[in-house]
């Protein structure tokens, strides 16, 4: 796990200082080690948190005839197979680390070797034979990997900071707020930026010694139709056989590790099989709040019980406002997601004893975890035809819907910018050939994984130097959950039905089946007493209504209706106060830490 900075310059004028200025942007993200290497045309550098060979797993690795240089962020979890691969071949590996394999394989088969990873990463190799900065993301986008053209190039890093420290111009991107308005998220491949797009997915961009830039996809989510052959017995073994594999490939460290584990579902079948491969207790963290409606310490408690495992809970304040502008900082994005903030409270709790956790992200969006997946899928949904359906599901996750948007703006404002339905129509159009459940998988698997939800654990985590695995989102498991039936996933309106029964033997019927519980924080109630001057505050401040994006007179109705309790509008005056907070630190400000309310010009925050 670590951080990774990459930069072309066809004009040879690429300078070391450059990587360094970009990678130090992003020490937390590998505070062991640094490593840069530039021709002067194309350069690649590391910040390096160890995990896998500590010894000899310097980044970048070069190759024998000094003319591919290899950096990655993230982990290879079948490098041990690929390496005995390449035993008593031209091409062996001489350490063992999962990032020399990488090299390894490019040597021997260039860009095609990508199929062959089992892994989250972000891959940045310098090629001097043809003069090339080759870049690669995973399938589901685990690992995130930004690029941007520059006068001189391109410069491509872990995160946005480090590009804007490359002397990327920080300018907002209306389509980029626009959509950001719509998900609560930035989806990719937008930003909030303009100019700054990402890497998507199972995708690679190239650039030539002349600067010109080709890209290509190398892997897509499965959209084949489901088998409806297989027995419930059978997808259960299946379900099994791949998460045992899945867990025991992710334990694989030279370091301590253990697992976040909150009684849920995902988190217990992990812990569970940890437990059962490990031989020894897992190390399993939780955090627990004084509030019982957001506490689900009990149920990591009770798990931790079944499994044996050495438990640490720290209980905490569940007002945790003061963490809001760090967690916007190192996201580098605004996000309306109030779970940042405990998801970087409880990576500081785990990052005291590990280096590296288990997490159970990424069962929800294959499996159909969510509430707001049961309750649209009603009766009516069945006699809609396709176009009604998608625009109807788009609706039911827009935070402001389209009609709503259109009031919001100001005049002049977002003119022209493309319905965000696009967005989602594109998805839903690429997935066609399967049952409608899995094609709302497939747009959250698509959009809302690398947009948000797995942003939050490699944000936070890496905030305090903690790498994040996630079993579930193993390749694997990916394409086995989009062959199960949809039906056997949300069942008789029971959500992860399949999931359930796959592991009810595992971690118990209760469970398996109790009631699931977001991992969020009071927000909204916040708003109407002790957060009320940040609110009042900050959206009716000149600074901010001098942006001149909304309509001053709606964003008051919408205060006023949340504070006098005749709507509930905490997601959108949430999203409203992260936009400014993102303004204030990136476009009106250049800081290199988290800024404090007080630098961003926010003095009362409480009442």
């Amino acid at each position: 796990m670590c951080g990774i900075v990459a930069a072309s310059n066809p004009h040879g004028h690429l300078t070391q200082d450059l990587l360094a200025r970009m990678a130090g942007v992003i020490r937390h993200r590998g505070p062991d080690d640094t490593g840069l290497w530039t021709d002067g045309r194309i350069g690649v550098g590391n910040q390096r948190l160890s995990i896998i060979d500590l010894a000899g797993g310097h980044q970048p690795f070069v190759s024998d005839d000094g003319n591919v240089v290899v950096v990655q962020n993230g982990e290879i979890y079948n490098y041990r197979e690929l390496a005995a691969e390449l035993v008593g071949t031209p091409w062996a590996c001489r350490s063992h680390s999962d990032t020399e394999v990488l090299l390894r394989l490019y040597e021997k088969e260039g860009p095609s070797f990508l199929s062959k990873l089992n892994g989250m990463f972000a891959v940045a190799i310098a090629d001097r034979r043809d003069g090339s900065l080759f870049l690669a993301r995973d399938r589901i986008g685990v690992k995130p990997l930004y690029w941007a053209r520059l006068e001189a190039g391109i410069v491509a890093a872990s995160e946005i900071k480090c590009l804007l420290a490359a002397g990327v111009p920080a300018r907002p991107d209306p389509e980029g707020i626009h959509h950001f308005l719509t998900f609560n998220y930035v989806p990719p491949p937008f930003t909030a930026f303009a100019g700054i797009r990402h890497v998507m997915p199972g995708t690679w961009l190239k650039t030539d010694r002349e600067g010109r830039i080709t890209t290509g996809t190398w892997w897509s989510l499965p959209v084949a139709p489901e088998d409806h052959r297989t027995s419930v017995a059978d997808w259960c073994d299946r379900f099994n056989t791949i998460l045992d594999s899945a867990v025991d490939w992710r334990m694989r460290a030279d370091v301590p590790f253990g697992a976040f584990l909150s009684g849920g579902v995902d988190s217990s079948a992990v812990v569970g099989v940890m437990a059962r491969r490990l031989g020894r207790p897992v190390q399993s963290f939780t955090i627990g709040f004084d509030d019982p409606r957001f506490d689900e310490s009990p149920y990591a408690k009770e798990a931790a019980e079944r499994f044996g495992t050495r438990h640490t809970c720290e209980m905490v304040s569940a007002d945790m406002i003061d963490l809001w502008p760090l967690t916007v900082w190192h996201n580098d994005q605004p996000h309306g997601d109030a779970s940042m903030m405990p998801t970087w409270m409880v990576s500081k709790v785990a990052s005291k004893h590990v280096k590296m956790v288990l997490t159970g992200d990424g069962g929800d969006e294959l499996f159909c975890g969510y509430d707001k997946q049961r309750d649209f899928f009603t009766p009516a949904v069945a006699g809609m035809d396709d176009a009604q359906f998608r625009r109807s599901y788009h609706e039911s996750i827009s935070l402001f819907k389209t009609a709503d948007k259109e009031a919001l703006y100001a005049p002049g404002a977002f003119r022209g910018l493309p319905d965000s339905f696009e967005v989602v129509n594109a998805a839903f159009t690429r997935a066609r050939s399967l049952d409608r459940i899995n094609q709302v998988l497939h747009l959250d698997t698509a959009l809302l994984l690398p947009g948000n939800n797995l942003v939050k654990p490699d944000r936070m985590g890496m905030a305090v130097s903690i790498e994040a695995r996630n079993p579930l989102l193993d390749v694997r498991m990916v394409e086995l959950a989009f062959a199960i039936p949809g039906n056997l996933k949300l069942k008789d309106g029971t959500t992860k039905w399949i999931f359930k029964k796959a592991v009810e033997d595992l971690i118990g019927t209760h469970l398996a089946y109790r009631k699931k519980q977001m991992f969020t924080v009071p927000v909204g109630e916040w708003f109407k007493d002790r957060l009320r001057p940040l609110v009042t505050g900050v959206l009716a401040d000149p600074r901010t209504r001098d942006r001149g994006l909304f309509r001053p007179e709606r964003v008051q109705a919408l205060v006023d209706d949340h504070l006098g309790g005749r709507a509930n509008r905490t997601r959108e005056i949430r999203a409203l106060l992260a936009l400014e907070l993102w303004f204030r630190t990136f476009i009106d400000g250049s800081f290199d830490h988290p800024p404090t309310y007080d630098e961003l010009g926010i003095h009362q925050v409480r009442a």
